[in-house]
């Protein structure tokens, strides 16, 4: 049986294999993935405005997160298989198109209705661009630089949720929540030409090479990963999702934005960090990483909810959480062969089910026995995702040094 990570290098154009990456192109990716995490969370900040806007109230206005999550969860498997023969480039290409389109039309529309189905629609692009980026990003460098790559590629998701999702509230507050999405659409526009600029394209793969859907599920190593994205990011999108009535506990009710950066600044230098080692240490990397997360959930619920916990903690857990994609991603890849890209999109089926259901499993948690018990549970998931891990060392989360 060939080696996944040798059957995916197998497939590198030899024009890029030297030593140096392709950093415009990732950088594209970047970009992309960028745009895609901030057109899903730009609404959450500007409910008020939104919903005066359409004259509906800022719980249907919080719909339009919700129906963004809900298109990438339908779409990002069925559209990846459907396009996995088509040349990368151009469908890369289509998913930007949709964010121009459907971020445009989110400007300019007056009808709830309409709205809330562009951002379904926009949804259905961005499932399509994570379902086909880090293959992409893969393929185009060799395999001892992947891990790399995709550390770099997936670095627009961070960004945007530390920075990005601050300031595009900002910026709504300043000139208007419909200004903010025509910017996102200009965004796009750019990004557009800079991908046909910057970005080399790659084949899609041959019909004779594609796996029957389920019969990549069942490809050895893939189920543990999927299983891990699914516990891991249920613990962190509980206390993530609902981290204002949790901070409230410590007195820090008016510095949720503060904390949120503290968590997102630690999460670029974690990026950092995993992106320069994970094509040495992926599994041991993976397993420190949880480690650190079970870590910070046992100090939030055995310590006095105090501003200095609750900073330091914010601090471990963005270091922890930092590198998690390109920990899971690589994985699942290496895992996959060459069939990543239809991996790729049951991972990120999987976590946007898991963003899902710490909206729901949070806000049960929260009604039921209050903002600390979240500690307890993200202590109990993290431990199933370690233990995961831990058993898992042939097909997924391999020991040793990425190289063939």
């Amino acid at each position: 049986m060939t080696d996944p990570a040798s059957a995916d290098f197998s497939r590198v154009d030899p024009s890029v294999r030297a030593d140096k990456l392709p950093i415009a192109a990732l950088l594209a990716f970047a970009m992309t993935g960028f745009i895609a995490i901030l057109t899903e969370t730009l609404p959450a900040g500007l409910l008020p405005q939104i919903g005066a806007g359409l004259n509906v109230s800022e719980v249907l206005a919080g719909q339009l997160v919700t129906l963004y999550a809900l298109g990438s969860i339908v779409a990002a498997i069925p559209l990846t298989v459907a396009t996995r023969g088509w040349p990368r480039r151009r469908v890369l290409l289509m998913t930007v198109g949709g964010f121009l389109l459907f971020n445009t039309v989110t400007t300019f529309s007056s009808h709830y209705g309409l709205t809330l189905a562009s951002r379904f629609l926009a949804g259905m692009a961005a499932g399509l661009s994570w379902g086909i980026m880090a293959g992409y990003a893969r393929g185009i460098v060799p395999v001892h630089q992947q891990g790399r790559a995709l550390a770099i590629a997936m670095l627009g998701t961070p960004v945007a949720l530390s920075l990005g999702t601050p300031a595009g509230t900002w910026l709504g507050n300043l000139i208007g929540w419909r200004a903010s999405f025509g910017i996102m659409s200009a965004l796009a526009l750019v990004l557009a030409a800079w991908i046909v600029i910057a970005v080399p394209d790659r084949p899609g793969q041959a019909s004779d090479e594609r796996l029957p859907l389920l019969e990549s599920l069942r490809l050895p190593g893939v189920r543990p990963v999927l299983f891990v994205v699914l516990t891991w990011m249920l613990g962190h999108n509980i206390l993530y999702t609902y981290i204002a009535p949790f901070l409230a506990q410590a007195g820090l009710a008016d510095r949720v934005d503060l904390v949120l950066l503290v968590f997102g600044l630690c999460s670029l230098v974690g990026i950092w960090v995993i992106g320069l080692l994970v094509d040495r240490w992926l599994r041991k990397l993976t397993l420190i990483s949880l480690a650190l997360f079970a870590v910070t959930a046992l100090v939030l619920a055995l310590a006095a909810p105090s501003p200095l916990v609750v900073y330091a903690c914010m601090a471990v857990w963005g270091l922890s959480f930092g590198g998690s994609a390109t920990l899971l991603l690589t994985s699942a890849a290496d895992s996959a062969g060459d069939h990543v890209d239809v991996v790729q999109a049951m991972l990120t089926t999987s976590w946007n089910v898991a963003i899902a259901g710490g909206g729901l499993f949070g806000g049960v948690l929260l009604d039921r026995a209050g903002a600390m018990s979240f500690p307890w549970a993200l202590l109990i998931l993290s431990l199933i995702a370690l233990a995961t891990v831990w058993c898992n060392r042939t097909h997924s989360f391999k020991v040793g040094r990425r190289l063939h």
